[in-house]
């Protein structure tokens, strides 16, 4: 690579702590990094997180993959899914429809599991950026010239500016903006996901079962041997550590014990899988994503929850643009945060409206209203108006997809190519 003036001027505030290295931490890095920044991840796992669901990736999103480089590694990574189905009580299927119907993809969109984005980025990261693993920010104090950082485990250090990067409960919002519950508004409903048996064997093929207020899946994707159960249920929000596997995995047992279909055998999967993932289905929602030096970035300031199906891209997207706007400003961090709020929120309040209106669909109240729905999805192949309906579906997708534009930052990277 050849390198080449960074700005027009002086970089300021060229060191960036960044707290959390799932998808949201290492963009920002990578982009960081490109424009001469010195970025270093701070994350409290002891290595980088397996696991997670199926992420999209569509309109921008793809557009920041190909300019990060990693488009053609996303594609490899494909989940290739092919399609769905919902079958009753028994077993027995009702009704299938293609993965794009489902997902309300374009030619162009993809679809990757998110730890698999993660190793990607990591490993794109790694050999510039400084990880630190298993440990976490334990005080920030600010003065006029940087931030004085202590960690849990590890000696304290400076920084010129400080990011958090670090998902729904970030404890970085925490330290500086104050209690959680300021911020988080609750849709209404919770989602479980873990690693499992391939018992159903399914092939790049995800199989739905609906019951009151509850919905469970199985799905396996392109190339995996094993596959992912899902539940989700509707419920009032609910007091729990969200450290605390073995509660969340309690919690999920006392809701699902006593159905049928392949329930029982996926709780005992839930039981045994170390990649257990629990939260509320929530909308984080503040009036400004920065308090002097420290920013806020993906899930941390935004949380559009799993029902947008835009988190993932979100993350990506406002990597790319607060990185922009730092380098455009030469590391005025002042300029830079009020730029990069003012081009995302917008595109964010449109993916949060989208994710609260597609929260409410994800459970059906009673067993009446699911017979209803489950004849309608059987219909839908011969109804002579299916086209409308999937354009329809695919246009509110898109729409959310395409909410934030992006500028073209290329003339302030360190490199060229």
């Amino acid at each position: 690579m050849t390198k080449r003036p960074a700005t027009s001027g002086k970089l300021a505030n060229k060191t960036v702590l960044i707290s959390g290295a799932s998808i949201a931490g290492p963009a920002l890095a990578l982009w960081l990094h490109r424009y001469g920044f010195t970025p270093t991840v701070v994350e409290r796992a002891p290595e980088l997180r397996p696991g997670g669901y199926k992420v999209d990736l569509r309109g921008v999103s793809i557009d920041v993959c190909e300019r990060m480089g990693i488009l053609d590694d996303v594609r490899r990574a494909s989940t290739d899914m092919q399609g769905g189905s919902y079958v009753d009580n028994a077993g027995a299927t009702i009704a299938e429809m293609p993965a794009d119907f489902f997902g309300g993809r374009v030619d162009g969109d993809d679809e990757v599991m998110r730890g698999d984005l993660a190793q990607i980025l990591h490993e794109r990261t790694r050999n510039d950026i400084e990880y630190i693993f298993g440990d976490s920010i334990a005080t920030l104090t600010e003065d006029a010239d940087g931030v004085d950082v202590t960690f849990e485990q590890g000696e304290p250090r400076r920084f010129d500016l400080v990011v958090g990067a670090d998902g729904l409960h970030s404890h970085t919002r925490r330290l500086v903006f104050g209690d959680e519950k300021q911020f988080k508004r609750h849709l209404g409903a919770y989602i479980s996901i873990f690693t499992a048996p391939n018992d159903l064997d399914l092939d790049r093929w995800e199989t739905y079962h609906a019951l009151p207020n509850k919905l469970v899946c199985a799905y396996s994707s392109g190339g995996e041997s094993t596959a992912k159960n899902m539940f989700v249920f509707g419920a009032p929000e609910l007091s729990y550590d969200y450290r605390d596997m073995a509660q969340q995995k309690k919690i999920l047992a006392d809701v699902f014990t006593g159905d049928g279909w392949e329930i029982p055998k996926m709780l005992d999967n839930a039981a045994a899988a170390d990649d257990f993932y629990f939260d509320s289905i929530s909308l984080i929602e503040m009036d400004s994503w920065s308090k002097g030096r420290v920013v806020l970035l993906g899930d941390a300031a935004h949380c559009a929850s799993p029902a947008s199906g835009q988190g993932t891209g979100l993350a990506l997207i406002g990597a790319y643009i607060l990185a922009g706007e730092l380098a455009a400003a030469n590391g005025d961090h002042s300029v830079a945060y009020e730029r990069y709020e003012s081009l995302m929120r917008p595109g964010v309040e449109v993916n949060q409206k989208f994710a609260e209106g597609f929260a409410k669909e994800m459970t059906v109240s009673s067993k009446g209203k699911i017979r209803l729905r489950m004849a309608l999805v059987r219909m839908l192949p011969y109804m002579p108006w299916k086209n409308l309906i999937a354009k329809k579906i695919t246009e509110d997708v898109q729409k959310a997809a395409f909410a934030v534009p992006v500028k073209d930052h290329k003339e302030y990277s360190v490199y060229e190519g």
